[in-house]
Parts: structure tokens; C-alpha cells; sequence
């Protein structure tokens, strides 16, 4: 197996078999993001994909899952992804659902009909980084697409049949948009109605623009009560069914989980609780672990 620098999954592929299609991640300008810093950006030739496969067969008795990385293999043209899709059927016919990360700006680019194709081929789940639904922050982080779009990306993954798992980062706002950002996400969530929403709370780097502006004094981050009470007003907003919500990355500082709506009050009071006892928050070191 061939990796190039460091790769990520989300939490959910722990198990999964990683296979890079591409390396990197073709926007790579998001200020709070160093993911894919160390990369230039580009496109693997088949034929390595599928060596890489085909050696993963003789190396692994059961693959029930494979994540196709990097930061956005849906930039492929879907006559690529079918030869991928179609060796993985080949190789692992165990295999019960490949995983990809979806950039808002390569589902805008295919149509519900070629999604429902790669679903037909196997692909079970999307993920799609919101981040926020505020318009403002969205230019201001440099997502490169605005929250009218992030709708019509994520609702054309749900209209396709494919599971769709959406990520809002805490704290993204600082302490100037906190509200905003808490209501305008809600706001993007009820549009699109994913089956999967995972919070995560904001963790900078140094080497992003965004740390540099909290140095600098420029953007102020919200302490982890804060965080809390934004968390309480995005979720008090949400109107979405059969949802999984998650709050239980190594970022957060407190662990929540519930199926929406019918937990929405369970995870309020949850809340109340840490904003009101000053919950014992997790150590910052112990976020990045």
C-alpha cells in the first residue's frame, strides 16, 4: 500500500480500509484548515489505484469497508469512479459500503443521476464539510462556495439515495458571529436534512491565516461554556427527522449524542446542565488527542 503524507477519515471509517485516489485536496484555501498544507494537489493513476487494491486483497481475509480518500475523491469523473468502484466489487464482493468525502464544489458538478449511479456501484456514504450556513462566514473562512450552494450539494447527495454525513465546526464564528453561525447552520441543516450531522469544535494550527488572526488579537474564540450556549441555540433551531447527531470528536468538550428531533430536549437539558454547573471541560491538550 502507497500513502502520500498524512491522510484523514472521519471518524466513522476507524475500520475502514484507506485507499487515496487522489492526494490532497483540489480546493485547499479554507483559512482554518492544514490538512492537505503539505500537498500539491492531484489526480492517481489508475492503474496504481487498482494495484493498491489488488494488494490489499492479498493482505486482508475481510474488508467490510473502504474509504476512498483524500480530501475530495468525488473530483473524479464518474467514468473513473465506475473502474474504481467496479474492482472493488471485484476484489471485496464482502464489502458492504465504500465512503468518500464530497466537496460542495464536485457535487454541484454531478447530478442526482450520476450520484444515484455511484450508490448503485456501491458508494454508501458521502461527507460533506458545511462548516457553517452563514453566508459571511463562508466567505470569510474561504470555502469557496456560499450556503445556497452548500444546499443544493447536499440535497442532491440525499435526493441520490446515498447516506449523507454533514460536519458544522463550534466556534467557527468567534465571538462576534457565534449567533449567527448557530442559526444560519441550523438554518442549511433543515434545508438539506442529512442522515448524519457531526459537531465538531473549532482546533487551529499554526500555518492557517485564522490562527494567525487569533494571535494577533484580530478573532476571538469562544471559551467552552461559550461554545456551549452556541451549541444550545443550533440545536434548539434544527427541525431535521431521523438524524444522527454527534458531538463526540477528540475536539469537542463534551461528548453528545441523540437521533434528532426525537432527542432534542434529552440533548438541551444535557446542556443546561454543562452551561449552568460549569461542567469540568476537557483539557485543551487533551482535545488534539
Amino acid at each position: 500500500m502507497r500513502y502520500e503524507g498524512s491522510v484523514y477519515r472521519p471518524p466513522s471509517e476507524a475500520r475502514s480500509l484507506i485507499i487515496q485516489v487522489t492526494i490532497g485536496c483540489s480546493h485547499n484555501k479554507c483559512t482554518f484548515c492544514n490538512m492537505y498544507k503539505d500537498k500539491k494537489f492531484r489526480v492517481r493513476k489508475l492503474e496504481e489505484i487498482i494495484e493498491d487494491l489488488k494488494e490489499a486483497r492479498e493482505y486482508y481475509p475481510r474488508v467490510r469497508k473502504i474509504f476512498l480518500a483524500d480530501g475530495n475523491a468525488l473530483v473524479l469523473k464518474n467514468e473513473v469512479l465506475k473502474e474504481i468502484l467496479l474492482t472493488i466489487k471485484e476484489l471485496f464482493p464482502e464489502c458492504e459500503r465504500v465512503g468518500i468525502y464530497g466537496a460542495p464544489q464536485d457535487l454541484l458538478r454531478k447530478s442526482v443521476e450520476e450520484l444515484s449511479e455511484l450508490k448503485r456501484l456501491g458508494v454508501g456514504i458521502v461527507y460533506l464539510g458545511i462548516e457553517s450556513g452563514s453566508d459571511e462566514i463562508l466567505k470569510y473562512i474561504n470555502k469557496g462556495v456560499n450556503s445556497a450552494q452548500m444546499i443544493e450539494a447536499g440535497q442532491k447527495v440525499v435526493s441520490s439515495g446515498i447516506e449523507l454525513s454533514v460536519m458544522i465546526i463550534s466556534g467557527l464564528g468567534g465571538k462576534e458571529r457565534w449567533k449567527k453561525h448557530a442559526i444560519e447552520s441550523a438554518r442549511v441543516l433543515n434545508a438539506i436534512n442529512p442522515d448524519y450531522i457531526a459537531l465538531l469544535t473549532l482546533l487551529l494550527n499554526p500555518g492557517t491565516k485564522m490562527y494567525e488572526e487569533v494571535q494577533s488579537g484580530k478573532l476571538k474564540l469562544l471559551n467552552p461554556n461559550e461554545v456551549m450556549v452556541e451549541t444550545k441555540e443550533l440545536i434548539s433551531n434544527l427541525d431535521v427527522t431521523n438524524c444522527m447527531f454527534r458531538s463526540n470528536h477528540a475536539s469537542n468538550y463534551v461528548p453528545l449524542g441523540g437521533t434528532l428531533s426525537e432527542d432534542k430536549y434529552m440533548l438541551l437539558e444535557q446542556l443546561d446542565a454543562a452551561i449552568n454547573e460549569q461542567y469540568d471541560y476537557k483539557d485543551e491538550l487533551f482535545r488534539r488527542l
